[in-house]
């Protein structure tokens, strides 16, 4: 018996010692593909380009989901301790709601091929997205948080997990809900931005590593717009336009910054950009659809190919990356 004990526990070490560590950052890969996807869907209908290409990428995006999704379930099993302490730690727990975000990306991909299927999806990363977002919050409520533990990953809870529910719902038919999520993502966020901006301008710098998160800086307006404009119908009007705009200023201050920002190859990290700068491009897109002006109609395309080039260099920074590791 203690030798079958002891091969047992022998096994469960090796186990644990050598499975894959999936931390739930890395379904930021999941969001800026499906966004990329979602902007060639959108391109496939405005300028008849190649369909293909969106529903390639959206492929891509769902296998990464399954395999990140079923790596980050099993951590809790094989190495407990470990997911604890990233549910616990005051900045990567802010990543742990992206588990629903991703789900409801992945349901609006699966919907125009098997609609039972992509509202499953979207129930299901609703209701996760909603608990974690109200536990999150409940927590940051109690205080006693160090401000260096301030960083844009706070955005990703209740900003924008409620600004990716109010999409979903919007392509689902439920415009009611999509408005009420809409609602709930606008204050948190204009809430947090106070408290971020406020640490990045009085304390001081942030450390090398948590520099890539800054790109979530954008996430927020251009998520927003998106999600404005999925609840609502008509001509842009001057909600969605101011939106935009912050969105628009957000890309070009994290432009100017990218020599402080970036210190290293591409990694993973760097994912964190790729969501808000597709969901502008998404923006863009619909607004130019909904408006005879022709500003949005030329930044569309250019927004798609910057969106695009970007993704594709962090694609390849982070193979590169796993290679090594």
């Amino acid at each position: 018996m203690s030798k079958i004990s002891n091969t047992g526990s022998l096994g469960s070490n090796y186990a644990a010692a050598h499975f894959p560590r999936v931390q739930a950052s890395y379904f930021g890969c999941v969001l800026g593909l499906s966004g990329l996807a979602t902007n060639w869907r959108l391109a496939a209908e405005l300028w008849s380009l190649p369909a293909i290409i969106g529903e390639v990428i959206y492929l891509c995006a769902g296998a990464i989901w399954i395999v990140f999704t079923l790596l980050f379930l099993t951590k809790w099993a094989i190495t407990r301790d470990e997911a604890l302490a990233e549910f616990h730690n005051p900045v990567q727990s802010c990543f742990v709601g992206l588990l629903g975000v991703s789900s409801m990306l992945i349901a609006l991909g699966v919907q125009p091929y098997s609609l039972l299927a992509g509202a499953t999806l979207f129930a299901f990363g609703a209701i996760f997205t909603l608990l974690f977002a109200i536990w999150l919050t409940g927590s940051l409520w109690e205080g006693n948080r160090d401000p260096v533990s301030t960083t844009a990953a706070l955005y990703l809870p209740a900003g924008a997990g409620s600004f990716v529910t109010a999409i979903a719902a919007g392509a689902f038919g439920h415009s009611d809900w999509s408005q009420l999520a809409f609602g709930a993502g606008f204050f948190s966020w204009l809430a947090i931005e106070s408290v971020v901006l406020h640490r990045l301008l009085t304390n001081k710098e942030l450390p090398e590593l948590l520099r890539p998160m800054l790109g979530i800086q954008l996430a927020p307006p251009a998520v927003g717009c998106l999600a404005y404009l999925s609840g609502t119908v008509g001509h842009p009007d001057p909600l969605s336009h101011a939106l935009f705009g912050y969105g628009l200023l957000q890309l070009l201050i994290l432009v100017r910054l990218i020599p402080w920002i970036r210190r290293k190859s591409l990694d993973p990290s760097y994912w964190g950009i790729t969501f808000g700068l597709t969901a502008l491009t998404s923006a863009s897109m619909k607004m130019a659809a909904r408006t005879d002006g022709p500003v949005l109609g030329f930044m569309a395309p250019v927004l798609l190919f910057v969106s695009s080039a970007v993704v594709l260099a962090i694609a390849i920074g982070s193979i590169r990356w796993l290679v090594k590791r």
